[in-house]
């Protein structure tokens, strides 16, 4: 799809950021499909038509998540995904994310500035003070994104999350909108 400002929630130099839509699903299956190596075993993006519209759907119908497409300035073509799940207001205000980068995009520093953008928008636009980050030890790769994009480690939780069949230990990751001021 050609590159529309208009789209875009939010542009950094390289890419932008814009809510998933229905019609996504044969750009992000296709992508998510080619990128399995990648992702395994830390990361299930949907890779069936099905899949993805239960995925998306939750995604655009359920208040308690927001889900960003990281595109690509140069030519529209979506690059990864940051999503934001979890989300409570009131006094708490806060996410978890989760985000994965497509195997043609990464190493590309792109989902850096995605990342950047989307924790923008929640302390902007969406009004949430605070956001999480739960990684599994070994994925080195999300532990430097949460680090470089200025995120603390506050913990370890044994057992956290249901990945793939079994309880996975993570850390925890978290940014305030004061530390991003």
């Amino acid at each position: 799809m050609p590159h529309t400002a208009s789209r875009h929630l939010a542009e950094g130099p390289r890419v932008g950021i814009r809510h998933f839509t229905y019609e996504d699903g044969p750009e992000f299956t296709a992508r998510a499909w080619e990128s399995q190596d990648l992702h395994r075993p830390w990361l299930f993006p949907p890779v069936t038509a099905d899949a993805y519209t239960a995925y998306a759907g939750r995604l655009i119908e359920d208040p308690s998540k927001a889900g960003f497409l990281v595109c690509t300035l140069e030519d529209g073509a979506v690059a990864g995904f940051v999503n934001i799940n979890n989300i409570v207001q009131g006094g708490f205000q806060c996410g978890a994310l989760g985000y994965g980068v497509f195997a043609h995009a990464a190493g590309r520093g792109l989902m850096r500035e995605a990342l950047g953008l989307v924790v923008d928008h929640a302390f902007t636009a969406m009004r949430l003070h605070r956001l999480e980050i739960n990684a599994q030890p070994g994925n080195t790769a999300s532990i430097a994104l949460a680090r470089s994009c200025g995120f603390r480690l506050e913990g370890f939780s044994p057992k956290m999350i249901h990945i793939d069949g079994e309880w996975r230990d993570h850390e925890r990751w978290a940014i305030t909108a004061e530390m991003r001021a």
